[in-house]
């Protein structure tokens, strides 16, 4: 195996520099030194004791029940929910391979960190409803014995979401939904809106929708840190480096209408090392693709949309990376404390960050006005044409507002509609997802983990039914259209 030829190697040159001549000091008692290299050399060979002659422990294991290609929130969402369900304890081992531990271009990281539940699909209000759950409890979940207790900064400020006229009949259907599911949001008009927010300019707004509870934002780093330091306390092994390959099995299945399919299975998966050539052979039982703006990629490695256009082996996960800019901004004459996550009816959004009078904020770009992916600098000159003017009409103060800072961050994006691809892959059986969720798997990513660890364990979604967000949908071409999207 690898491992064994790496120990083997560097077995040799230890040797070699064993006997290598030295300047200076007292001559080497030669006896003891060859005698601890036949020490060395006899705990190398088959049936010998082990006494490790290489470090390998930025290695992964050759084994694993589980690997999670992704170690963002969502990916560590997902280990821990299936470390927290398994039964009995200690019965699954868990790998989660990532490319940079740093997180210096994880999504989680670089977003503004909004929670909220006025969406328009049930799945969606569901899953931030329990999220939000989870965040207020969530020592109750991730606390650790001994470490000091978590602190996401949840604020409770609430979303803003304003309608002009043509979007209000929209607004009041997706509120009756939002009402159904159990969330606590109001309906303002113009004129309540200027009442209770008297910086806002009502111009051009029909009708303003209001969470009332639930709803706000809060660190992601402490939940992302959080979940990983949890998740390592029971036992989750984790990785630096790249997954390059899948090898798989075949087998052929007739359907009921007397069609074959092909039918694959993942044995093992290939992990690159970081900064290196080495790659190292993980066998396992599964594998849970939650590698974000990433994730299509890896879905192809295993061979998904490589089959004839048209049908369900080529069908791809329409997953891809969609980069979004994030603005800081100071204006000491800005909206105060009680300032919710407000969004435009231009798109333009912005919250307070801190009690200093400074705002995070920015607006998705149109389909022409995408920027390239490839890179994570940041256009400066999009907020002076797309997001500053918008803010300004609606926050007359915001005109005089100075922008100190701005950062990139990934959408991953799901080109199909927007929403999660949750569960097994209907032909490569034992790859699950987690991803695709256009912007709000942060704020999901609780419940989402806990969703797709139910259909690894149990075979089904138990807590909220996500059949909607199956793969299945892309070759059906049945779209679960999310008409909220921030």
């Amino acid at each position: 195996m690898f491992r064994g030829a790496l120990w083997l190697l560097a077995g040799r040159g230890y040797v070699g520099r064993g006997l290598s001549t030295r300047s200076g000091g007292s001559t080497p008692d030669w006896t003891e030194k060859v005698s601890e290299i036949k020490k060395k050399i006899q705990s190398a060979l088959p049936g010998g004791p082990w006494d490790p002659l290489y470090d390998t422990s930025h290695l992964p294991p050759e084994h694993s029940d589980v690997v999670i290609v992704g170690g963002g929130v969502l990916g560590l969402s997902v280990a821990y929910w299936l470390k927290r369900l398994e039964k009995p304890r200690g019965a699954i081992k868990v790998l989660v391979v990532d490319r940079d531990h740093t997180y210096s271009q994880a999504s989680t990281g670089l977003s503004v960190g909004g929670i909220r539940q006025q969406f328009s699909l049930p799945e969606n209000i569901q899953l931030s409803l329990f999220s939000v759950d989870f965040l207020r409890n969530i020592n109750e979940y991730l606390a650790v014995v001994d470490d000091p207790p978590l602190d996401v900064q949840f604020n409770p400020s609430g979303y803003l979401l304003l309608a002009s006229e043509k979007g209000a009949a929209i607004m009041e259907s997706n509120v009756k939904v939002q009402r159904q599911e159990g969330a606590k949001v109001c309906l303002m008009s113009p004129e309540q809106l200027q009442n209770k927010f008297p910086w806002i300019n009502t111009d051009g707004v029909a009708l303003a929708s209001y969470g009332l509870e639930g709803e706000g934002w809060f660190d992601p780093w402490c939940l992302l840190q959080g979940l990983r330091r949890k998740i390592q306390s029971l036992g989750v092994l984790f990785c630096q480096g790249e997954v390059t390959r899948f090898i798989t099995s075949s087998s052929r299945m007739q359907t009921s209408s007397g069609k074959e399919m092909t039918l694959k299975r993942i044995h093992e998966v290939h992990v690159k090392m970081d900064h290196s050539l080495e790659y190292q052979p993980v066998e396992c039982a599964l594998v849970i693709n939650a590698a974000g703006a990433w994730s299509g990629q890896v879905a192809e490695l295993a061979g998904i949309g490589k089959g004839p256009p048209g049908t369900l082996e080529g069908t791809k996960l329409p997953v891809e990376p969609r980069k979004r800019y994030v603005y800081f901004w100071h204006c000491p004459e800005g909206p105060g404390l009680e300032t919710p996550f407000m969004a435009d009816t231009s798109g333009a959004y912005f919250r307070r960050e801190g009690l200093g009078h400074n705002y995070l904020g920015g607006c998705s770009p149109t389909e022409e006005e995408e920027p390239d992916p490839g890179n994570l600098e940041v256009d400066h000159d999009f907020f002076q044409d797309k997001v500053w003017p918008h803010l300004a009409h609606r926050v007359p103060a915001f005109q005089s507002l100075k922008v100190r800072s701005a950062w990139a961050g990934y959408y991953d994006y799901n080109t199909f509609d927007q929403n999660g691809v949750v569960g097994p892959h209907p032909l490569v059986v034992n790859m699950y997802f987690a991803t695709g969720f256009s912007g709000h798997g942060l704020q999901q990513a609780p419940a989402v983990g806990r969703a797709v660890a139910e259909m690894v364990l149990e075979g089904q979604f138990q807590t909220i039914n996500l059949s909607s967000l199956l793969f299945s949908r892309f070759y059906l071409g049945e779209k679960v259209e999310e008409r909220n999207i921030i």
